[in-house]
């Protein structure tokens, strides 16, 4: 199967590495420099350093070449290709505009949050740019790239209206390392891998605080509640955030020492400054950019989330770190429900 990954990326280089065993696969980044490099060395070393990528994995910064990957033969290419979009959130939109001159066969995407400003999830965005007519999906779940580039087992969550795509990502993508578990809920797994990232740095910050293993627990436990209440009041299951793309990637965000979001939480505990912290991390933390948006989005649902609240007052409203978790903890006891 031709496959073109768009996004080059530490999880698109990593995907790009994991079908590249089994498919021909073109990965698209949009610096010429850093992919020009990245060919040379047979290595990504800006986004995914000490990984070698395969000898038949194409690397390109030709749009048009890594679209035409896909797209050459008309007749057949919705049998025969994927299109998959690595980029995040922020550039998700422009991605997709510049996809609607092309005949492209489908199109899934990685990308995990709502976008700001509109308050819109990814397939929300993707139906605004290409319309409905075009299959689509989400690809997601637990996994960091390092380890699905070493070659460790994973399990991820494909999420489409489209049964047919489902059934060709499964055929793409599932196979060695890698499994793949198919869903309609596209909701719900789009916000389960949205909101895990805001509880990601709650638990980050009471790890970096030394509240103890009973705080890491209990605010996963409360923040997955949070993350359902949401997801059903958007239109998603609650069955969904049971699975691989609710408290499966929620686990391995809040406790994983890859995961960037924990890691801005450990570092506000340690009174670094938040733009300092994500300067360090030199990758995109889905968290922080989406923290205020889904606390205005909870407000306008009439959805209790005080977890997300807090972790938005710690990042946007100059809230300190021991009145947050006061506030957390002293707040009136209820009935545990979602």
């Amino acid at each position: 199967m031709n496959i073109t990954v768009l996004g080059a990326g530490a999880w698109g280089t990593a995907l790009a590495i994991a079908l590249a065993q089994r498919h021909r696969v073109t990965l698209w980044g949009r610096n010429p420099e850093t992919m020009s490099a990245a060919a040379t060395q047979r290595e990504n070393t800006a986004y995914l350093p000490g990984f070698p990528l395969p000898d038949n994995l194409l690397l390109s910064a030709d749009f048009d070449q890594a679209i035409r990957h896909v797209t050459t033969d008309a007749a057949t290419c919705k049998r025969q290709a994927l299109l998959i979009v690595a980029s995040p959130v922020t550039g998700l939109r422009e991605l997709a505009q510049q996809l609607s001159a092309y005949p492209v066969p489908n199109l899934v995407w990685l990308c995990k949050g709502f976008e700001e400003h509109t308050r819109l999830l990814p397939h929300q965005i993707v139906r605004q740019a290409l319309g409905p007519a075009i299959p689509a999906a989400v690809l997601s779940g637990p996994s960091f790239a390092q380890e699905v580039a070493r070659g460790l087992p994973c399990a991820l969550s494909v999420a489409s209206a489209h049964a047919g795509l489902c059934e060709q990502v499964v055929a793409a993508v599932h196979g060695g390392h890698i499994r793949v578990y198919s869903t309609d809920d596209l909701i719900g797994v789009e916000v389960g891998g949205a909101v895990k990232n805001i509880l990601a740095i709650a638990t980050g910050v009471a790890d970096g605080l030394g509240l103890g293993l009973n705080a890491r627990a209990t605010l996963m436990t409360r923040g997955l509640a949070e993350i359902t209440r949401l997801g059903v009041a958007l239109g998603g299951r609650s069955e969904t955030f049971m699975g691989l793309s609710g408290v499966g990637d929620l686990i391995l965000t809040c406790t994983g020492d890859l995961s960037r979001n924990r890691r801005v939480g450990l570092g506000l505990a340690q009174g670094k400054k938040l733009q300092s912290i994500v300067a360090e991390l030199g990758h995109v933390a889905e968290g922080v950019r989406c923290a205020a948006t889904v606390r205005e989005l909870a407000q306008e649902c009439g959805v209790d989330m005080p977890i997300t609240n807090a972790v938005a007052g710690l990042l946007f409203d100059g809230d300190s770190l021991q009145a947050v978790m006061e506030l957390l903890w002293s707040r009136n006891p209820r009935e545990e429900a979602l």
